[in-house]
């Protein structure tokens, strides 16, 4: 504890929504910060998917830790800095290289101990393999849907042929007539062609 009092830690926290909110990650992290380390530094990024690889604040907190700028990296739950189990254990071996440690809070791991480095790449794993399930039955369930005729995807905007026609008969440019009828100039193009004009 006497040698964690001397170092900075560097706080990052992610939501996917604007509408969600990093402060309840950033109470947890701040108390555990202002207990174990001489200060801290925060990096958010909100609205931003956690699939995204480059991220703004991520980016910065990466191009900070490179400058040496603290030592650890404290992160409310590990899959808030990465989705990707490549990702995070890249950006582990990055940390790890420059001797940055890095702690997720609520999984108790902490890569200064073997077991929590274990445990690291266990729960990284699992985690990985569950959305690589989730990802499996999602795509099943597309290709079940189409083997039974179902449309996948946004319904195909109705075209009025006749509006189009009419305002196409009256020198209207495509870019016009869709806009007019609110629909896709790909599908006024479509439609004309179809029609015969």
């Amino acid at each position: 504890m006497e040698q964690n009092s001397r170092k900075v830690a560097a706080l990052y926290a992610r939501v996917s929504t604007l509408d969600q909110n990093c402060e309840v990650q950033l109470e947890d992290l701040r108390r555990f910060a202002g207990k174990r380390f001489a200060r801290y530094c925060e990096y958010t990024d909100a609205g931003v998917s956690g699939t995204e690889r480059h991220r703004p604040q991520l980016d910065a907190l990466m191009r900070d830790a490179r400058k040496r700028l603290f030592d650890v990296v404290l992160v409310w739950k590990f899959d808030r800095f990465a989705r990707s189990l490549k990702h995070l254990i890249e950006s582990l071996d990055e940390f790890n290289a420059l001797g940055i440690d890095f702690i997720s809070l609520t999984e108790g791991i902490d890569t200064t101990t073997p077991a929590g480095q274990l445990l690291f790449h266990i729960v990284g794993a699992v985690a990985q393999f569950e959305r690589d399930l989730i990802s499996e039955r999602v795509r099943a369930g597309l290709a079940h849907a189409r083997a039974m005729g179902k449309h996948i995807g946004r319904p195909r905007a109705k075209v009025d042929l006749e509006a189009v026609r009419s305002l196409c008969s009256q020198g209207k440019s495509l870019r016009v007539i869709a806009t007019t009828l609110n629909i896709p100039v790909s599908r006024v193009r479509r439609a004309l062609v179809r029609g015969g004009q």
